[in-house]
């Protein structure tokens, strides 16, 4: 675990044009923590993740990471999520090099070909992301997420076009994260998810 990594929110709002999304949000997230997010459709779960991952830039409200990044806090989460596109005319292992080139960081062949393994990709790794099923594209979503080892890894709608092989192994990556980090779950399907310490429902938060 990353000591002394928090993740905080404070009195979060976020508008859009005279619509107000949600209000005071709240919540803190420490390692070996779950947060999960919930919410009917429109309720603002990704534009919560968004903010999160310092996408989107609240319209009230504070959100920390600490220890203070040195740079860019997006350099210390990872993201999934159904709206985030790979680069489909480069292959996996070209997607990893890109996640990792963006960040500023060294490629490592060993580490992303073992992580493609993990995500059961690598006997396709040098063939385009175009050429993927649905749900192999969604594990290399996994991948690009977790090549940089972030503290926080935040998950909108998990379990997303995975097969029961698919499911398995993400629920070892966030039960992995929960034990060297903070894991933040968007989603109305508790079966997505094993345990969680924190929620947010932003059904309340209009």
């Amino acid at each position: 675990m990353k000591a002394g990594l928090q993740l905080n929110g404070d009195g979060l709002r976020k508008d859009f044009d005279r619509r107000t999304v949600f209000r005071g949000v709240s919540f803190a997230a420490s390692p070996g923590e779950t947060l999960l997010v919930t919410g009917r459709n429109g309720s603002g779960k990704s534009t919560l993740v968004k903010i999160i991952c310092g996408v989107l830039t609240p319209s009230g409200g504070t959100l920390s990471l600490t220890p203070e990044p040195p740079r860019d806090q997006r350099g210390m989460i990872g993201l999934v999520s159904p709206y985030l596109q790979m680069f489909d005319e480069f292959s996996a292992v070209e997607n990893l090099e890109i996640a990792l080139g963006i960040r500023g960081l060294p490629f490592d062949r060993e580490a992303a070909d073992a992580l493609l393994e993990r995500v059961a990709i690598f006997p396709r790794r040098h063939d385009p992301v175009r050429t993927y099923s649905s749900g192999m594209k969604q594990r290399v979503k996994y991948a690009f997420a977790l090549i940089h080892v972030p503290p926080v890894l935040v998950l909108d709608e998990p379990m997303s076009n995975l097969d029961g092989e698919g499911v398995e192994i993400v629920r070892a990556v966030m039960a992995e994260q929960r034990r060297r980090g903070i894991l933040v779950v968007a989603t109305n399907d508790l079966s997505d998810i094993d345990a969680y310490e924190r929620r947010v429902d932003l059904n309340e938060r209009r």
